[in-house]
Parts: C-alpha cells; sequence; structure tokens
C-alpha cells in the first residue's frame, strides 16, 4: 500500500503535490518522494520518513516546474529500509521516464530475468516499481516508431505491458516532453481517480490514489480510472483515454474499505464512510445472534478506522458510545511495523486508557479487524488495567487468515493470528471474554451495495481467492519466503547503520 500523485499545471506543482502527499500520509509512512519536470529536465528528492521530515524548504526550492509526481511509500517489496528504494524511479530511455507506484507485482522475479535476458535491461535494486518501470519503458520504445510520441502509441505500451504485467498496480508517469500517464491494473484491486481545476492560469489535472487528494487540494473529482485503463494527460491539459486490457473487472481491495482508506474518501463509486458504518450494522447483527446484549454496559472503539462501525453497533444495539482510547496521532500504525516487539511497545506508546469509562463496566471493545493479533491482545489487557469487569471484543472485519500478495503487508500464513485456529482459540489468545467476528458473505454484501457496477472484491486475506486467478498457496508461500531473506539483509543494514552511529560517538 502506498500512496501516488501526479499533476500537470501551468504553475509551479511543489508545493500542490507536497500537500496531497500529507493528505495521503495514511498509506505510506516509511518514505516520500517527489520529482518535478522543467522542460526536460527532471528535478527529485525522496527520503525515508514522513512527508513532513523529508521535505525542507531548500528541498521544495529546489523542485521547479508546473509538472510532477509524489509518493508515500508503505513498503511491500524490496528492502524496506533502502533509500534508493523510495519512489519515485527513473528511467533515461527512451526519453525520460519517471513513475510511482501503488500495489505488487506477483511475477516481479520472473519478470526481472526476462528484463534482462530479452529486453537487456538491467535491475539494480529489490523494488517490484523499477521492474515496472522497466517493462513500461521497454513497451514505449517497441511502440514509439516515430516521433513525436502519440497518445495511440502510449495506449498500445500500456496495452503491452497488461499482457506481461501480473498483480496489483496503481501508476502514473511522466514522460519527459510529452506529459502524464496514468494506468490502472486489469481488476482494479489498487485505487486511482483524477479531477482538475480551473484557474486564471490554465487547467490544472491531478491523478491520486484517493479523491481526498483531489478534493482537499482544490479540484474537483471527475471519475475513477477504470481498471485496465489508460489516461493521457499531455502538458496542456489535455486528457486522452483508452481501455486498454482485454477483459477487465472492478474488484477493489476489500481492505481498503476495512482499514487502509480514508473514511473521507470516495472509492470506485464506494464512500468509505458509508462502507464501514454498514459493515456494523452486519457486525450489529452478528453480536445479537451471538450473545445478548444485555451483557454489555458500553461499546468502546479502537481508534481510528473502527470508529464508524462501532458507532452504528452501538446505535442498533441501543448501548452508549464511548469514546475509551486517547491516541497517540504521532506513532505509526502498527499492523505494518516491523517485527512483533516493535508492534507490541507501540501500542502502549499509540493508546491510553479512559479509566473512568472501564472502571466496573463489561465494555465491548469494536476493532476494523484483527491481523496478528498482538495489538487485540495489549488493548484487552489495558481495558482489563483500566478496570472492566468484562472485555469482549468484536472485529469489523472477518478472521484474516491468508495472506495478501497485493500491496498489504500480510507475508506469512504463521504471523495471521487467524491461519490455522479457531475463533475459541483467537479469544483465549487475546484475552477477551467474548470474541465476535464480521460475515465475509455480508461483508461483501453490504459494501457492494453501495454500488452495484461492481464485479466483486479483492477479499483474499478474508477468504483465500486471489482474484487474479494466477496465485497458488505455493506461490504465496515463494513470497513469503523472499520477503523474509530482504528482511534479513533490511536487520543487516540496520544493524550495520547502528554500528556505525555508535563508532561516530
Amino acid at each position: 500500500m502506498c500512496g501516488i500523485v501526479g499533476v500537470i499545471s501551468k504553475t509551479p506543482v511543489n508545493q500542490l503535490i507536497y500537500d496531497a502527499l500529507l493528505l495521503l500520509q495514511h498509506r505510506g509512512q516509511d518514505a516520500a518522494g517527489i520529482v518535478t519536470m522543467l522542460g526536460t529536465k527532471c528535478f527529485m528528492h525522496k527520503a525515508r520518513g514522513m512527508v513532513r521530515d523529508v521535505f525542507r524548504t531548500r528541498n521544495m526550492r529546489g523542485l521547479p516546474g508546473a509538472v510532477g509526481l509524489g509518493q508515500v511509500r508503505y513498503p511491500t517489496a524490496g528492502n524496506a529500509y533502502s533509500e534508493e528504494e523510495a519512489q519515485p524511479f527513473y528511467v533515461n530511455a527512451p526519453f525520460g521516464i519517471v513513475l510511482v507506484h501503488n500495489g505488487n507485482l506477483t511475477n516481479a522475479q520472473a519478470l526481472q530475468r526476462e528484463l534482462f535476458d530479452v529486453d537487456r535491461r538491467h535491475i539494480n535494486t529489490g523494488s517490484d516499481t523499477e521492474v515496472l518501470i522497466n517493462v513500461l519503458a521497454h513497451e514505449i520504445e517497441q511502440a514509439a516508431r516515430n516521433l513525436p510520441l502519440t497518445s495511440e502509441e502510449l495506449f498500445k505500451a500500456v496495452s503491452a505491458v497488461h499482457q506481461r504485467v501480473r498483480g496489483s498496480y496503481a501508476v502514473v508517469a511522466l514522460i519527459a516532453g510529452y506529459g502524464l500517464l496514468a494506468f490502472r491494473d486489469p481488476f482494479g484491486i489498487r485505487p486511482l481517480c483524477f479531477g482538475e481545476a480551473h484557474t486564471d492560469e490554465g487547467r490544472t489535472v491531478m491523478v491520486a490514489s484517493e479523491s481526498v487528494a483531489i478534493e482537499g487540494t482544490g479540484h474537483r473529482l471527475l471519475r475513477d480510472v477504470a481498471p485496465g485503463e489508460a489516461v493521457f494527460v499531455d502538458l496542456e491539459g489535455g486528457v486522452h483515454t483508452r481501455q486498454c486490457a482485454d477483459r477487465p473487472t472492478l474488484n477493489p481491495c476489500m481492505f481498503e474499505f476495512v482499514y487502509l482508506a480514508r473514511p473521507d474518501s470516495v472509492m470506485d463509486g464506494v464512500s468509505v464512510y458509508q462502507a464501514r458504518l454498514n459493515l456494523g450494522v452486519t457486525l450489529a447483527q452478528r453480536l445479537i445472534s451471538t450473545m445478548p446484549p444485555s451483557e454489555i454496559d458500553v461499546v468502546i472503539p479502537i481508534p481510528e478506522s473502527s470508529r464508524p462501525s462501532a458507532m452504528q453497533l452501538a446505535q442498533r444495539i441501543g448501548k452508549p458510545y464511548r469514546e475509551g482510547f486517547v491516541k497517540n496521532r504521532y506513532v505509526g500504525r502498527t499492523f505494518i511495523m516491523p517485527g512483533q516487539g516493535m508492534r507490541k511497545k507501540s501500542v502502549r506508546q499509540k493508546l491510553n486508557a479512559i479509566a473512568t469509562e472501564f472502571k466496573g463496566r463489561n465494555v465491548l471493545l469494536v476493532d476494523d479487524s484483527i491481523v496478528r493479533g498482538t495489538t487485540s491482545k495489549e488493548i484487552v489487557q489495558m481495558a482489563r488495567e483500566a478496570g472492566a469487569r468484562k472485555v469482549y471484543m468484536a472485529s469489523a472485519a472477518p478472521p484474516v487468515r491468508f495472506p495478501n500478495v497485493y500491496g498489504i503487508d500480510m507475508p506469512t500464513r504463521e504471523e495471521l493470528i487467524a491461519h490455522g485456529r479457531t475463533i475459541e482459540e483467537i479469544r483465549q489468545f487475546i484475552g477477551a471474554d467474548a470474541l465476535i467476528y464480521q460475515d465475509v458473505a455480508a461483508m461483501k454484501k453490504v459494501v457492494a451495495e453501495l454500488n452495484p457496477k461492481l464485479d466483486g472484491f479483492d477479499a483474499s486475506c478474508f477468504d483465500g481467492h486471489y482474484v487474479t486467478g494466477d496465485i497458488s498457496m505455493a506461490d504465496v508461500d515463494a513470497m513469503a519466503s523472499l520477503r523474509a531473506g530482504q528482511g534479513d539483509e533490511e536487520e543487516g543494514d540496520r544493524s550495520r547503520l547502528a554500528l556505525q552511529s555508535s563508532e561516530a560517538v
């Protein structure tokens, strides 16, 4: 999961891209990058860290031009600690191309070998984004027979990319001297939308992962990029579109609606906030069939994604809704933090209980999902320490039983608390007095009702069905082994950095 943005304008775009990345910060907290173009020359700055830490005044001054891209990174492939793998990526032939990508290529290793053996292109990092930009560059080179490059040739290149690449990908690329190219995988797994603004200077077109980045920067949302579609924006702001996939279907990632996206975003015609409200309704129905609501004194959400579901559930069962935890907003998301020890420590830094809301009460804690179980276990214990008489736990999402290979960091089955365990075994692990999960079919039904044009969902982490149709459990295990090997390399990088730091002291 990453957040990406691209802009074509008539005025400098560095501040606009920076503002958009702030609105997408929840999608990636590991690294950030911006590239701009002035004529055909690129200016880039990227580094590890949050947007506000990566970009200082001197960095912003070094990003001139009215065309640009930005990305916030949450790594799912490659070495998470390497600044070299922060995006954007750049290749100088043909034309000079810069690219940002949200998703995960499931055939990246095969493509890397193919690029070297057949296309004669060298890959320097473990990032699938570098693989993707080289595939795109090769296909543009094959399609571009004459100059100037045309939108038709770009659409032909994207069609060829769809034929070669597997997995999930939402892409925005800049082509020096020509404009901005955006496209989305044929299954529409990762989100991408575009909008516009009109000023005295002319038209500005923005492409971004979520509508909140477009509307929050004063643009008008036009629509989502369709699965398999390519959108080319020329340097004058003209928009050209073409469906480049043979049999596209719309199957957005369900975890976006459950947890990842901002609640004020609209994705593929679905309000994220309304989706979470609907999940609260079905979760209430599940709870009522499991235990008497009379046993519950108060409903308390675990900040922040679970709040809409918790409010709706409380209303449906006729119990008071209370805020029982205060969140420290300066601690990152725990389930994407490296290592269980780091996650466990972070929970106590991230949340603090308001004891008066727990003391002597039977509390129902509502979370958006339970992934590894470590956070839930710590939170249940915090509620007991705050004086709760009984602690019940409800998850607005079904049990996460399978790894996600399309851009969410759930690399191994063994890490998932629900894999191979019964609900009762999970309840015992987290220490709750009762545990209620969302139903998979009900979840799909209530979100699908918000847009009848959806063909389905990627809900693979819940149901084990990988919508691209080319993933087996053997593939999942192979990806996990590769990821583990990269993690060992990353730990080595950290150890070396710590040694260098201590030597410097």
